[in-house]
């Protein structure tokens, strides 16, 4: 059964309509700073592989799972069924839950690597943590309004 306008049920868009409504307005800003949190670890030097490899997984994934949810809903394919706002709001929770455990880790590797690290090395992990922060907080604000679309469905 699919919501309608007139219950007060918010439905997910379709079309480009996805990149002017809010929350999924956010999809756009979190391909750009999922996008930059990629190219600045990938380029950047940390010197425990474990945490550069989670990272890059949580970055990596999200840009993709995000650049394949984003075409689904321009598309259409959701056609306003339950099971999509149940999918928007739990990928967007396990999205905030990933970039949330790499920014932390990427801090901490940072913040460690504070003495004697090449300058330009150690402004290129600083800027890899502020975006992930922001991809952060980006994935839990999208993932707020999704649990309450989906409550509201």
């Amino acid at each position: 059964m699919a919501p309608s306008a007139a219950s007060g049920v918010s439905s997910l868009p379709s079309g480009f309509a996805v990149f002017i409504t809010f929350p999924d307005l956010l999809f756009t800003f979190e391909f750009v700073f999922g996008g930059l949190v990629w190219i600045l670890v990938s380029s950047s030097h940390v010197p425990i592989p474990l945490v550069q490899g989670w990272v890059m997984f949580a970055s990596v994934f999200c840009f993709v799972a995000t650049t394949v949810l984003a075409f689904l809903y321009v598309i259409g394919a959701h056609g306003n069924r339950n099971s999509w706002i149940t999918l928007d709001a739990a990928y967007h929770c396990v999205a905030a839950l990933f970039y949330f455990g790499a920014s932390v880790l990427e801090a901490l590797v940072t913040i460690q690597l504070q003495d004697g690290f090449f300058y330009k090395y150690y402004h290129e992990n600083i800027s890899a943590v502020v975006f992930s922060y922001v991809a952060t907080l980006l994935y839990v604000v999208h993932a707020v309004f999704s649990l309450i679309r989906w409550k509201s469905s």
